[in-house]
């Protein structure tokens, strides 16, 4: 055993109502970094050794654990993976909702209550009135992620974090989904970051695009510009991974060969993203690429990242 960074020198920045999505294969540190920005990670094992967390201003990471209680779910809430396991099953939906309002607002139950119901409604729930009352497993899978959605909003965050909110469900919610977080950005003004596996819904609601692997920010940019010109390697994998319906069904998927680095012995010197790269060179073999900018706001962290529009033609 050693040393495993699960992640490592990632920095973005997201604006005042801004859609940033994080993606990138299992395990490259998704999201162990919004845990860390919500301060949740378990030690032991995981410790935050370094770095800064600065929202309004102030470094998150230096703030008593009194104070972060007030941020945490009051202007930084956060749609956990699986609402399966991140509902209580031993509570109603209206305690698990209301329980925020009276914390962090101080209301009473009557008027908690109250305004957990219009959460309700404002998500999609029908008859919450009534359902208000009722216990996670008396709902779908759908219902149940847009009851942790009405979770994360009930105190009007600034900043709203949704770890894969459209796992395990099926296409059509997913796409409900998508358009009521969207809606409820642009009605509460909040800014919000997505992790998600899904391109598609990057390219549809996503402002800005961070890719990670192996734990380090490898591209980020404009979604448009990330889409139209990717500037590393595995960047051009994920989006050619994506399945096509304009080629004939013989044409099959094109995945990234080879599997992702061990963290614990990711070498220092070399590219981590080496032994999986079309277009490695001898020097991605003896060090390893900083981010540099390759456009307005478009960075990347690849040595012939300037070359790759070209080499991407001829291939």
């Amino acid at each position: 055993m050693g040393e495993l960074r699960a992640v490592d020198g990632l920095s973005y920045h997201v604006n005042k109502g801004e859609c940033v999505a994080l993606v990138g294969e299992s395990a490259c540190g998704k999201s162990v970094s919004a845990l860390s920005v919500m301060r949740l990670i378990p030690y032991p094992p995981g410790i935050i050794i370094g770095g800064e967390i600065i929202f309004k201003g102030k470094d998150i990471l230096k703030v008593s654990e009194a104070e972060m209680r007030h941020i945490r779910g009051n202007e930084i809430a956060m749609v956990f993976q699986e609402p399966t396991t991140s509902l209580n099953p031993t509570l109603s939906i209206k305690r698990q909702i209301a329980e925020p309002k009276k914390l962090h607002r101080r209301l009473n139950d009557r008027e908690a209550t109250k305004e957990a119901v219009e959460l309700l409604k404002l998500v999609g729930i029908p008859d919450p009135e009534k359902r208000i009352t009722d216990y996670p497993h008396q709902f779908s899978g759908g219902m149940q992620q847009r009851i942790m959605i009405a979770m994360a909003l009930s105190c009007n965050p600034a900043l709203l974090i949704a770890d894969e909110p459209t796992t395990a469900v099926d296409v059509t919610v997913q796409a409900q989904l998508m358009e009521l977080l969207n809606n409820l950005r642009d009605h509460f003004g909040t800014s919000l970051i997505i992790i998600t596996h899904n391109l598609g819904v990057v390219a549809r609601y996503a402002d800005k695009v961070v890719v990670m692997y192996a734990g380090r920010l490898v591209e980020s940019g404009p979604t448009d510009v990330i889409y139209d010109q990717p500037r590393h390697p595995y960047t051009i994998g994920l989006i050619a991974s994506v399945p096509r319906l304009d080629l004939p069904r013989k044409h099959g998927l094109n995945a990234i060969r080879g599997n992702p680095p061990n963290l614990v012995s990711l070498p220092r010197n070399m590219c981590p993203f080496l032994v999986r790269c079309n277009y490695a060179i001898q020097k991605c073999h003896e060090q390893r690429p900083e981010l540099e900018e390759v456009g307005l706001d478009h960075f990347a962290a690849c040595f012939r990242s300037h070359e790759l529009p070209q080499l991407m033609k001829v291939s």
